[in-house]
């Protein structure tokens, strides 16, 4: 029997981590023993939801573990991830609260897992939650629940970005194939714990955003792969956690970010270009931005100068 474990973190997000935790008591385990963990990261709202969650079948195990201040994602998740392999769990699914699980995703990811001992990561489709797509009215409402959110991730090397495959497309097929991809995203990916223990865990120096794609280089550099699992289906509210896109917190922590992740892996010429980005943003950005920039060269890592107030 394979001992999965899957680590959510959760920061003022009560109803959120409650539905996900609903959607995962409803998931098809054969010989599969699941435990399940939620780390608060020092939420000031109510937890009793959460304590008082109790899954229903024989086979899972929960806990809540409560961390005295938050430690953004990657020191977050990373206190999860050290408990869990403490309890000899076989392969971690690292998931965002704001998530709804399909009733299979514990088994296809773990029969794609299972394929290929070279598979180091392997990641699911995911679409957006109904009612949580960039452009609703674009959609018809029988394609709603059915529109791309990831179908793989793509780095692009010159500029430092990564896009989501797929994102924004109904979903008719396109992206049923089995395939290796360029980065896992955070949002949900489903780790062989010998990646952990021979890669390391999350890099905190990230705080929030741009560990995964840290990650998923460090997993390609060990000679891994990270496969992309189309049969393995979640729903995702976007950045339901993360306050939205173009926040104060997207502008400071992609910024600096993007900086620690180019300089540690791009080639010279984008090492180049990322810096001119860097020093006209310095001057012209957002406020936040600003502080990104200068919070990278002073070297001011991990939650940095951020005010989550």
């Amino acid at each position: 029997m394979k001992k999965v474990a899957i680590v959510i973190l959760n920061y003022n997000g009560t109803r959120d981590t409650t539905e996900c935790l609903e959607s995962i008591g409803k998931l098809i385990l054969e010989e599969i023993k699941l435990l399940t963990i939620v780390v608060d990261n020092g939420s000031t709202d109510s937890l009793q939801a959460i304590s008082n969650f109790k899954f229903q079948i024989s086979n899972f195990q929960f806990k809540l573990i409560k961390n005295e201040k938050n430690l953004g994602f990657a020191g977050g998740n990373n206190v999860g991830i050290k408990y869990v392999l403490r309890e000899g769990s076989d392969y971690i699914l690292i998931l965002n609260n704001d998530t709804v699980v399909d009733k299979n995703l514990i088994k296809e990811l773990l029969e794609t897992a299972e394929s290929d001992s070279k598979t180091g990561i392997v990641v699911p489709k995911i679409y957006f939650a109904k009612g949580h797509e960039y452009h609703r009215n674009r959609y018809k409402e029988n394609e709603l629940g059915k529109i791309i959110w990831y179908a793989g991730g793509i780095m692009d090397w010159k500029n430092i970005i990564g896009s989501h495959r797929g994102v924004d497309q109904v979903d008719t097929g396109q992206y049923d194939q089995v395939m290796e991809t360029e980065f896992a995203t955070g949002c949900a990916m489903f780790v062989k714990k010998e990646i952990f223990e021979k890669v390391g865990l999350f890099d905190e120096k990230y705080f929030l955003y741009y560990e995964d794609a840290d990650l998923s280089e460090r997993v390609k550099n060990a000679g891994y792969k990270i496969i992309y699992a189309p049969a393995a289906i979640i729903w995702h509210k976007n950045a339901g956690s993360a306050g939205g896109s173009g926040s104060r917190l997207q502008d400071y922590y992609t910024t600096r970010n993007r900086l620690l992740f180019g300089m540690e892996y791009a080639s010279l010429r984008a090492k180049i270009a990322l810096i001119k980005e860097s020093l006209k943003l310095l001057f012209l950005g957002r406020y936040w931005q600003k502080k990104g920039v200068a919070d990278f060269y002073l070297k001011r890592f991990q939650k940095g100068s951020f005010n989550f107030n």
